[in-house]
């Protein structure tokens, strides 16, 4: 048993502490990004947030709003295969897991049409098995020139071993973050996000790789801290959840409208993929109900107005310079935490 003593902190126990600054709008604010990666050697351009890859969320309908914005959308493991769209193929991504049924079925997407496969994402939520680096190895080896991703981790040393040996392009950081995952109540296992951010971010971009901030983002401040914190996308999940767009069935009570939100590890999920909790695991979220929002181009624009807005209070040009701007303050300690 050991302990660690060094504080970690979320997205709520810090503010970003303004600057002075000489721009003079936030229509001046560049929000798209360009990336290289260490194993594609593509090139990525476009505005770094994603839909993610949940059924109540990556859907084929969120994927047509987001791609307006130059976004993507990571589509759920579950769609069929002629679901995929033929069309902007840099701006969707094909979600696995690590059987070998998902190797069967992107070898078919492969096959079918290599274009589709532009963008793959390897997604467990342990992502500490030797089996996802094994995994991703033969992915990298079946579509050499992919952006492969792949996740969930927190820290270092295992971004490290995915993007050295597992070959991957990009890592997804976030343990029990989402507000539909119930993991740290479940297992007691996690981090912070925020702190989970800082390490893989600089673990990742030392090894000349890329994270995605998945999880935890519940406003345009939050979006705004992860990518100052040093996040190179941020993946959305209950921000665009209840929007015409997203999946989840459709529900009124009233005069109110709401839609089903639940996590891909629920028993919801389980029970609609899978046939019900297998009697050796246990339900890791939960199925609540969102209030029906509308149209998702309504959240996406406070949210990326919110995010320009950072960016003038800190005196940062674009999206690229924000974590080289961003000072943190905690504003939640561990003594107000426990006498507040």
């Amino acid at each position: 048993m050991k302990i660690e003593n060094e504080i970690k902190l979320d997205f709520s126990d810090v503010l970003i502490r303004p600057k002075r600054s000489v721009l003079k709008s936030r229509s001046d604010i560049n929000l798209e990004r360009e990336f290289r990666f260490p194993h594609s050697k593509q090139i990525w351009r476009g505005v770094p947030i994603i839909a993610s890859n949940m059924d109540t969320v990556g859907t084929i309908d969120m994927y047509e709003a987001l791609r307006g914005y130059n976004m993507m959308t990571c589509f759920h493991k579950f769609m069929e295969e002629n679901e995929y769209p033929k069309n902007d193929r840099d701006r969707y991504i094909i979600s696995v897991g690590i059987g070998d049924r998902d190797y069967e079925k992107l070898l078919s997407i492969y096959k079918s049409d290599p274009l589709k496969c532009n963008l793959v994402c390897v997604d467990i939520a342990n992502g500490y098995l030797e089996d996802l680096v094994k995994f991703c190895r033969r992915v990298r080896e079946m579509i050499p020139n992919c952006i492969l991703m792949a996740g969930n981790v927190v820290t270092r040393e295992m971004v490290e071993e995915l993007i050295i040996n597992g070959k991957v392009d990009i890592v997804k950081v976030g343990i029990g973050s989402g507000s539909v995952c119930t993991t740290r109540i479940q297992t007691g296992v996690g981090m912070p996000q925020l702190s989970a951010i800082m390490e893989c971010a600089d673990a990742a971009h030392g090894c000349g790789g890329h994270i995605i901030s998945d999880g935890g983002i519940t406003c345009p401040g939050d979006a705004s801290k992860a990518f100052g914190g040093g996040a190179d996308f941020v993946m959305l999940g209950s921000m665009l959840a209840g929007h015409k767009e997203s999946g989840g069935e459709l529900v009124e009570e009233g005069e109110k409208k709401y839609k089903v939100f639940y996590g891909m590890s629920s028993s919801t999920a389980m029970n609609k993929h899978y046939g019900g909790v297998r009697n050796y695991r246990s339900s890791e979220g939960k199925t609540v109900k969102i209030e029906y929002r509308g149209d998702v181009s309504d959240t996406i624009n406070d949210l990326l107005g919110g995010i320009r807005s950072t960016c003038t209070y800190v005196n940062s040009k674009n999206l690229k310079d924000l974590p080289k701007c961003t000072t943190f303050m905690r504003v939640n300690n561990q003594v107000n935490r426990i006498y507040g």
